[in-house]
């Protein structure tokens, strides 16, 4: 079932990824090893009218699901991550699957067996700036060790930060 629910969600935000709407500002993040992990990866947005597309590829990891947000400090200083706080969520909304929980929460991706995931999402309620309430440059990307179960709050019980980059 959640294979199904993946590969759904996945379609389905593949489809959204051509939108039509012109696009805007870029950000990137590249994505550092933490909690001695050896995770790593380039993760890029995009604004698209009034979403952000977020592309990229992430290695190092053990395969199967696990969770990407967006945190409210953009610090990658701490070996473990926990630097950069807790999950960016500027309208103070419960945890929740993406589109229904934080504006950071993105849910799960897909490591293969080797390690790999790609990245390709729409993402609602975040823009690409750095004044904005609801703005991602300058906070941080993390890539947990766990799967996120999209209901507990705050942080969906993803576990540790094995990858951080800072969003710019």
């Amino acid at each position: 079932m959640k294979t199904l629910i993946a590969l759904s969600l996945s379609a389905l935000l593949a489809a959204c990824a051509s939108t039509g709407a012109p696009e805007g500002p870029t950000a990137t993040a590249r994505l550092q090893s933490k909690s001695g992990s050896s995770v790593a990866g380039t993760i890029h947005f995009t604004q698209v009218g009034d979403r952000v597309r977020i592309t990229g590829n992430i290695s190092g990891h053990s395969p199967g699901y696990k969770a990407m947000h967006i945190h409210e400090k953009g610090d990658c200083s701490s070996a473990d991550g926990m630097s950069t706080g807790g999950h960016f969520n500027p309208a103070k909304a419960k945890h929740g699957a993406p589109g229904a929980g934080h504006a950071g929460d993105f849910g799960n991706l897909v490591f293969d067996s080797y390690g790999r995931a790609s990245v390709n999402i729409m993402a609602s309620g975040i823009v690409v700036n750095n004044t904005a309430p609801n703005g991602i440059v300058g906070r941080a990307v993390i890539i947990h060790a766990q799967e996120d179960d999209l209901k507990t709050d705050p942080t969906g019980n993803a576990g540790g930060r094995v990858a951080c980059g800072v969003i710019e």
